[in-house]
């Protein structure tokens, strides 16, 4: 046998490549919200009372027949619960539960449109100052700050008095959300600053895209997180202003069915018939409770450093 020859024993090499996991499942901002907002109980329960609340303002008579403005007997002064009239009746001999049911309609007007019309102006003001800085930054941020400055109940008083021949849900809605703005600017331009920073949008302006083009297709779809739960919080407060006003007499006043309206009226018999004052406090809380949390849940569930500290 040669010296040269050598013998090598057969060996079974086995690679192992480290496999790394990658989750199929799609993400995104909006995706990773919903999957941490179903598994939170609080969850469905504000947004079954909102769902709720919504159903009774779009179909009252689904759930009262019987009508706010007709029927009120002073026979039936501050009297109990009856068959047909769960709640009972108010100092004027009007079904409470009734009033409570068409009450609704006139919050969530007033509040939806008060909210849309803020929220528009927000961010409108907040996306141009943001966007396009300089010169229009300073105007409309000082703008915004003369309104910041302003409580909008005090102006929205202002206002109701100075139209009072002409109140109706319209011209509330513009006397609440015409100065209640201001903060809806703010966040928006903070979220317009950091979003025209991204890569896409500056290649969009480097492919000729025209500005404002670019603002409303990419810069504006993503800064739009932030603005959509402060419009959610909105509508609670709005719906808050607008019984505020009313149990003033500067709301809609009249015949109007408004909770802040049948809480004035109930103030005057809170000894006698304290029930009538209680039910449209309790309507105009759950209301605005289940708003505000629906919002907040909603802040909690877009922001992943909540989300990580959870």
């Amino acid at each position: 046998m040669s010296s040269n020859t050598r013998f090598v024993a057969p060996v079974k090499q086995t690679i192992v490549v480290d496999a790394v996991r990658v989750d199929e499942r799609k993400s995104n901002l909006w995706l990773d919200a919903w999957r941490d907002l179903r598994r939170r109980p609080s969850f469905w329960v504000a947004l079954a009372v909102s769902a709720l609340i919504v159903l009774i303002a779009a179909w009252p008579t689904l759930f009262t027949q019987t009508s706010p403005y007709l029927g009120c007997e002073l026979a039936n002064s501050n009297g109990g619960p009856t068959a047909g009239h769960p709640l009972g009746f108010t100092r004027q001999g009007c079904d409470i539960w009734s009033r409570l049911v068409w009450g609704t309609r006139t919050s969530m007007v007033v509040g939806l449109l008060a909210t849309i019309i803020g929220t528009v102006i927000g961010v409108i003001m907040g996306a141009l100052a943001a966007f396009y800085g300089g010169w229009l930054d300073s105007l409309l941020s000082r703008i915004g700050d003369i309104f910041f400055t302003i409580p909008y109940i005090v102006a929205a008083i202002v206002v109701m008095t100075v139209l009072q021949e002409q109140r109706n849900e319209l011209v509330l809605a513009f006397a609440i959300g015409g100065f209640s703005w201001a903060s809806t600017a703010r966040i928006m331009r903070a979220e317009v600053l950091r979003v025209k920073q991204a890569d896409y949008v500056m290649g969009s302006i480097a492919l000729g895209l025209s500005r404002f083009k670019t603002l409303l297709v990419h810069v504006l779809p993503n800064a739009m997180a932030p603005v959509i739960v402060v419009a959610t919080i909105s509508l609670g407060q709005a719906i808050v202003a607008e019984a505020t006003l009313s149990f003033l007499g500067v709301g809609l006043g009249g015949t109007t069915m408004s909770w802040g309206n049948d809480i004035s009226q109930a103030q005057t018999s809170i000894r006698t018939s304290p029930m009538a004052l209680f039910w449209p406090s309790l309507a105009l809380t759950i209301a605005v409770l289940a708003f505000i949390t629906l919002g907040e849940l909603l802040r909690d569930a877009l922001d992943p450093k909540a989300r990580a500290q959870r």
